[in-house]
């Protein structure tokens, strides 16, 4: 789908981070939590470590295409919903309450999303077997006590893709923004560069917003050509945390600027606290990936950008064992 053709209604829930910073618990005061699924089967785990449970980590990647956004809602097809079921299934658990990292909204994908639960971890082999073609495990073990996805988070990593060229792609479709105008990629360089470092995000976020708070700290920010070259662009941009719709409400503006819509200049004084109506339009969700969570103050995005070339995938030390997946 061509960006002028439309863009979808939001992006990422209430916040990309899955909560606001200092006080902001991803929601409004009061709002009662995401409920659990509840599955048939009633044997709970065995007991561990004195009695405890423990809790797990559960790292994941999913199309987001035919989902309505990761958090369960009524009468939709979600992912926490298809992940909180299997995960019954698999651990015999009457029910699952899954805490993530970014609560992504509907369309937008995933390629390293991390959740966490309490209960044992399951085996990746046999979770997969269950789970639904459009998402997948990527490793599940024992996390440290009291470990939480969100809370815990100290960056997130994102990345949105543009096919620029005249001619629809059908291999993009659904998995970058048709952009058939004018491109400068220099301004867009400029663009990203403008972003680095602790600025008010107030006109990438809607009006009519929840936040208390619009100032984020930006780590990383810079385009470039996807793997394999071609015509797929791609914008990478790490933060402390995301506000509803920011990744694409930036990714639309920029691309004014890169069409010769607006000036660099003018775009570079967005990001110091101007009111929403003077950014660009939201830029659809298809096109944007929640590439990576970083913990413990590890960045998911190298400075070299390698990181980057390898679909921003910044693993765990204890991932890497892959403790109690298999």
């Amino acid at each position: 789908m061509a960006y002028l053709e439309g863009t979808r209604a939001s992006e990422d829930g209430p916040d990309e981070r899955g909560r606001g910073p200092k006080g902001e618990a991803g929601c409004r005061a009061g709002r009662k939590p995401a409920p659990v699924t509840v599955c048939s089967r009633q044997d709970r785990p065995g007991p561990r470590r004195g009695g405890l449970i423990g809790v797990s980590r559960l790292d994941l990647e999913y199309d987001g295409s035919r989902f309505a956004g990761w958090a369960v809602q009524p009468g939709q097809r979600t992912v926490q919903g298809e992940v909180e079921r299997a995960l019954c299934v698999i651990l015999r658990l009457e029910r699952v309450g899954l805490t993530v990292a970014g609560r992504t909204d509907a369309g937008v994908h995933a390629w390293r999303q991390v959740a966490s639960y309490d209960g044992p971890p399951a085996s990746v082999r046999s979770l997969n077997a269950v789970l639904p073609s459009d998402v997948a495990a990527l490793g599940c073990f024992s996390a440290a006590d009291g470990f939480d996805a969100r809370r815990d988070a100290t960056s997130r990593a994102y990345c949105y893709r543009v096919h620029a060229r005249s001619a629809r792609s059908a291999f993009e479709e659904g998995r970058a923004l048709w952009w058939p105008h004018p491109v400068d990629v220099a301004a867009l360089s400029a663009c990203a560069a403008a972003l680095v470092g602790e600025h008010d995000f107030t006109a990438f976020t809607p009006s009519d917003t929840y936040h208390q708070r619009f100032v984020r700290e930006v780590f990383s920010a810079f385009w470039q050509p996807a793997d394999g070259g071609g015509d797929v662009l791609e914008f990478w941009i790490e933060a402390d945390a995301f506000m509803r719709q920011m990744n694409r409400v930036l990714e639309g503006t920029m691309l004014e600027v890169a069409a010769g819509r607006r000036s660099v200049a003018s775009f570079a004084a967005l990001p110091e606290g101007r009111p929403r109506s003077e950014a660009g339009r939201t830029a659809p969700a298809h096109g944007l990936y929640l590439a990576g969570v970083g913990y413990g103050g590890e960045r998911v995005l190298a400075r070299d950008r390698g990181l980057a070339r390898d679909r921003g995938l910044a693993r765990d030390r204890g991932l890497a064992r892959d403790r109690g997946s298999e």
